[in-house]
């Protein structure tokens, strides 16, 4: 287990300096951030000493140099377009993303799982039929439109429910959260579904179609023949394997969740990491973007690697097949 660990962080470093490597040299050459910082009006000496300061006289190795050092240190250097750090920045945002994303992830595995069980047992029920194809929706359309729609039903016509902003928070320590606020859980509704049906749809279309696979197996049909009944069978043996592919495949939808929360923030002017972004291209403000990019590919290697252990925990057959290869090199 150990070197299982150790072998998974010392990819998860090669993968981070190779996704910074990627994203430091694509945002580099994006714009002109000086003439953007310095306005219409500025004397080409001001420019120069602007370049300067900011480093971008250096060759380009250099730059990136300067950056990996800084982001191991958790420092992403200075926002163009704020003048800000832009860790200050990240951490200020952070909150708002994490709360989005996890309450769209718990809405996508408490619906998508147990919708999922029951399409699998009643496959040629009409309720079945029904919710497949009302989740190709969700599948098929792009998640803009689907939050541009919730908008004009629930806040425009309706009125219920706020159309943009996070409402009210609440400061815990550096931590700010809406959960205490009726503002801030409204604020909540729409954006979180809006992020969490496409997973919602995937999680439920796979859930069903594992349980399809694993009811058809030769161990289920023994325990049916030794006469357990049919919800010790559908629940005890049947759920507990289909839920080791979708371990996997809901750990990394987690991550994907985080990613793209960027479209999310943007359609409710959610004041997030991803909202933050989308500012910051708009301003080739290369530091933030950089970053962003560095703490989603962070987020990923981080799931991925919860992810490996918790298959690894679950499935005994991983365990057996090392135990087994261990005890064969010691012959």
């Amino acid at each position: 287990m150990i070197a299982f660990v150790i072998r998974r962080l010392l990819q998860a470093v090669l993968v981070m300096l190779a996704v910074g490597f990627v994203g430091f040299s694509l945002f580099a050459y994006v714009g002109d951030p000086v003439s953007i910082m310095l306005g219409q009006d500025y004397t080409q000496e001001a420019r120069q000493r602007l370049i300067h300061d900011l480093g971008l006289d250096q060759p380009f190795f250099i730059q990136y140099a300067r950056f990996v050092v800084g982001a191991a240190q958790g420092e992403f250097g200075i926002s163009y377009r704020l003048a800000r750090p832009v860790s200050e920045l990240l951490l200020e945002r952070l909150p708002a993303t994490l709360e989005l994303s996890f309450c769209a992830a718990v809405l996508a595995l408490a619906a998508g799982v147990p919708l999922g069980v029951y399409c699998g047992l009643n496959r040629d029920g009409w309720l079945a039929r029904l919710l497949l194809s009302v989740s190709l929706i969700g599948v098929s359309l792009p998640t803009f439109l689907i939050g541009i729609l919730l908008i004009l039903f629930f806040s425009v016509i309706l009125g219920w429910l706020p159309s943009f902003g996070r409402g009210d928070v609440v400061q815990l320590g550096g931590w700010s959260t809406g959960f205490l606020t009726p503002t801030g859980l409204r604020a909540l509704i729409l954006p979180s579904i809006t992020l969490a049906l496409f997973q919602l749809t995937l999680i439920m279309r796979l859930v069903r179609s594992e349980m399809l696979e694993v009811l058809r197996t030769d161990y289920i049909k023994f325990a049916r023949a030794r006469g357990l009944r049919n919800r010790a069978v559908n629940f005890g043996h049947a759920l507990k394997n289909t839920l080791v592919p979708v371990i996997t495949i809901t750990g990394l939808q987690l991550g994907g969740i985080i990613a793209f929360a960027i479209v999310t923030e943007t359609v409710f002017q959610w004041p997030g990491m991803g909202f933050l972004f989308i500012q910051s291209v708009q301003a080739a403000d290369v530091p933030v973007m950089a970053a962003y990019l560095m703490l989603i590919a962070f987020f990923f290697v981080l799931i991925n690697l919860v992810v490996d252990l918790l298959y690894y925990l679950v499935d005994p057959r991983l365990r057996i097949d090392k135990g087994a290869a261990g005890g064969h090199g010691g012959h």
